[in-house]
């Protein structure tokens, strides 16, 4: 099923321009166009899941440096190791595309998410929101692992916030 979501506002203004004759005026448009973007029930859940699993992993620093006691910490909001790096960009080779990224952008909270949907689109397409979040936790055997039950937790918390 597919909700519909009304954008309103400033999206696209008819034969007004922007540019006051002096900066004290406002420029007040005389039309705005109304649109409706569908977006179905699974895309919105899965943006739920990225906003959550940013919630638990960096409460949505972009600086945020993880695990420093380890040789190599993760960084960004959702927590990037250079491991994922490659992954992702072994995935994009495999699905031929030209892209590829660099450690420096997770530090990007745009990039952090691009990466994680590439990986999450490759390895979990029809998974549950608790399989993509243990292995995002775990890697590829994160499910399966005890210690990673506390993280779901978390992010099911994290989730119930954002409903």
């Amino acid at each position: 099923m597919n909700k519909t979501l009304m954008i309103s506002g400033f999206i696209s203004l008819i034969g007004v321009g922007f540019i006051p004759e002096n900066e004290n005026e406002f420029c007040i448009p005389e039309e705005v166009e109304i649109v409706q973007v569908k977006i179905s029930d699974k895309e919105i859940q899965a943006n739920r899941l990225i906003e959550a699993l940013i919630q638990v992993e960096s409460s949505g620093r972009e600086d945020c440096v993880g695990d420093r006691h380890l040789i190599v910490p993760s960084i960004g909001v959702l927590q990037i190791r250079p491991i994922m790096v490659r992954e992702v960009n072994r995935i994009l080779a495999i699905l031929g595309d030209d892209k590829r990224y660099t450690n420096k952008d997770r530090y990007s909270r745009k990039k952090s998410i691009e990466m994680f949907i590439i990986w999450r689109d490759y390895h979990h397409k029809d998974d549950s929101d608790e399989v993509v979040s243990r292995n995002w936790n775990a890697g590829p055997k994160g499910y399966k692992k005890k210690k990673t039950l506390h993280y779901w937790k978390k992010v099911q918390k994290a989730l119930k916030k954002i409903a």
